[in-house]
C-alpha cells in the first residue's frame, strides 16, 4: 500500500554523464579461422574455362571478427573488415580490360576479381561518411597533398556493442606488420612475401595520438588522423569516432611495391595437363612455396594483389598475416557511451508518511501497532520506506525504485529520496 504526492517542475532534474569502457581486441581474434567469419555470397565463373572444367570463385564482400569461436552462442561480434578501391585510382583505371559502358557500368577483363564491388564498397563508405558516394578519402583529412588520398582503403567497422555511442578520441591505437615475410627471390632479384605467411617481426604502432586538437567534422561526425607512432608526420589513415569506423590507406601500413608471391582464387587457370597444372580454381601470383610460376613473376601487393584477387583472399592476408596470432592486443581504444538521466527528487517531511496503509499496520481493533497500549499520547507512528513508485497524470505506474534496505521515517525525519532514471 502506498501514499501518493505530486512532484514539482523543481523537483525534475536532467543531466548527461559518459562512460568509458576499455575495449582490447587480441591478435588470435583476428587471425584465428574460428574467430573470423565469412560470408560466401557472390558465385563468379569464367566463360572461357575449358568444356570440361568449370573455374568458379565463391566469396564474401567482408569479414566479421569474433571474440571468440563464432559458432558459439556466447560469441560477440567486434567489427567488419573489408577492403575497397576508389573508382578514378590508377589502381582501378590502369587494370586489365578497363573501361566504361554507355550506362556507365565499369568493365574489367576475366584476369581481375571483384573489380566492380571492390569499388562499390569505397563508394559506400564515401557516401556514409563524406556524404558523396564520389568523394575520397584523404589522410589527413583535409589540408594533404595528393600523395595523401586514399586509393586503397581498408575497412574496420566496429560493432554499435563495442564502439557505443562514439570512440573516444586519442585512445585508439593498433598493432601492425608493415612487411610481409620474405620467403624467395624472384630471376630478377626481387624479394618476395608469402601470402600466406604470418608476419613475426617488424610491428608498427599506428595511433590517433594528437587528433583531439585536430578533431574535424565531416558529413558522418568527428573525424581524426591515424599516424605511425614512431613518425608522427606520417598519416596513415582516419578514425571516424562517431561512426566507429577506421579508415586504413593501404600503400601506407604495408610495403606496397613488396613483390608478392602465393596461391589466390580465380576464374582462369589450365587443365591438368597444362604446366603449372590446374590449381582447383586457383592461380598463382607471383611464385609460390611449390615453385609454380604465375604469369606475373613480378607482382606486388599494390596494384597486382588488389587488383587480381578476391576480397576475401585480400582480408584473409592482412588478418591472417599482418595481425600476427599470439595473445597480445592487436586493436584497442575507449568507447564513450553518452548516458541522459532524468533525476526525481521526492521529498518527505516531517508530518508526511508516517502511516502505511497496510492492512497489518494496525490491529482488529484499528489501534496502530507500532505505539504501545496506553502510550498513545507519548508514542508516535512511524513506517518504514521500502519503495518509490513513480506515476504519471493519469494514475499509471511507470517506474518503481527499490532502497537497497528500509528507511525509517518518523515525525522528526524530513526524508529526500533522489531517484535516476538512466537511458
Amino acid at each position: 500500500m502506498a501514499f501518493f504526492k505530486t512532484l514539482d517542475p523543481s523537483d525534475i532534474k536532467t543531466s548527461t554523464s559518459y562512460l568509458n569502457q576499455l575495449i582490447d581486441v587480441l591478435q588470435e581474434s583476428i587471425s584465428g579461422s574460428n574467430t573470423r567469419r565469412n560470408y560466401q555470397v557472390f558465385v563468379t565463373s569464367s566463360q572461357n574455362a575449358p568444356a570440361s572444367i568449370t573455374y568458379a570463385v565463391t566469396g564474401g564482400l567482408f569479414q566479421t571478427v569474433y571474440d571468440q569461436d563464432y559458432t558459439l552462442a556466447t560469441a560477440n561480434p567486434v567489427f567488419d573488415m573489408t577492403i575497397g578501391l576508389y573508382a578514378s585510382s590508377s589502381t582501378t583505371t590502369g587494370s586489365t580490360g578497363y573501361s566504361v559502358d554507355s550506362s556507365g557500368k565499369l568493365l574489367f577483363s576475366t584476369n581481375t576479381m571483384m573489380m566492380r564491388e571492390k569499388v562499390s564498397i569505397y563508394k559506400e563508405f564515401a557516401q556514409m561518411l563524406l556524404g558523396d558516394a564520389e568523394s575520397q578519402f584523404s589522410s589527413p583529412f583535409t589540408g594533404g597533398s595528393s600523395t595523401d588520398l586514399i586509393d586503397e582503403a581498408i575497412f574496420l567497422a566496429f560493432k554499435r556493442l563495442f564502439a557505443r555511442d562514439k570512440i573516444k578520441p586519442e585512445t585508439f591505437a593498433m598493432k601492425f606488420f608493415t612487411s610481409g615475410v620474405v620467403d624467395d627471390t624472384t630471376p630478377g632479384g626481387a624479394d618476395l612475401a608469402n601470402l600466406n605467411t604470418t608476419s613475426t617481426s617488424g610491428s608498427t604502432i599506428f595511433s590517433d595520438v594528437g587528433a583531439a586538437s585536430e578533431i574535424e567534422i565531416s558529413y558522418g561526425g568527428q573525424v581524426g588522423g591515424i599516424v605511425d607512432t614512431s613518425l608522427t608526420s606520417q598519416n596513415v589513415g582516419l578514425v571516424f569516432y562517431d561512426a566507429g569506423i577506421v579508415v586504413l590507406d593501404a600503400k601506407k601500413i604495408i610495403s606496397g611495391s613488396q613483390h608478392v608471391s602465393g596461391v589466390i582464387a580465380a576464374v582462369t587457370g589450365s587443365d591438368a595437363s597444362a604446366t603449372p597444372p590446374n590449381l582447383s580454381n586457383q592461380t598463382v601470383i607471383g611464385r609460390s612455396s611449390i615453385a609454380l610460376e604465375g604469369s606475373n613473376r613480378q607482382a606486388k601487393f599494390i596494384p597486382d594483389l588488389f587488383v587480381s584477387a578476391s576480397i576475401d583472399d585480400i582480408v584473409n592476408h592482412f588478418a591472417t598475416c599482418r595481425f600476427s596470432s599470439g595473445s597480445d592486443t592487436a586493436v584497442t581504444f575507449q568507447n564513450i557511451t553518452n548516458i541522459n538521466s532524468t533525476l526525481a527528487f521526492c521529498r518527505a517531511t516531517a508530518d508526511e508518511f508516517n502511516f502505511s496503509t497496510n492492512t497489518t499496520f494496525t490491529d482488529n481493533e484499528g489501534r496502530i501497532r507500532v505505539i504501545d497500549i496506553g502510550e498513545e499520547t507519548t508514542q508516535r507512528s512511524f513506517a518504514f520506506v521500502t519503495s518509490i513508485g513513480l506515476y504519471n497524470a493519469a494514475g499509471d505506474l511507470l517506474a518503481v525504485a527499490k532502497l537497497s534496505r528500509p528507511v525509517e521515517k518518523n515525525d522528526e525525519r524530513d526524508l529526500t529520496f533522489r531517484v535516476r532514471l538512466d537511458f
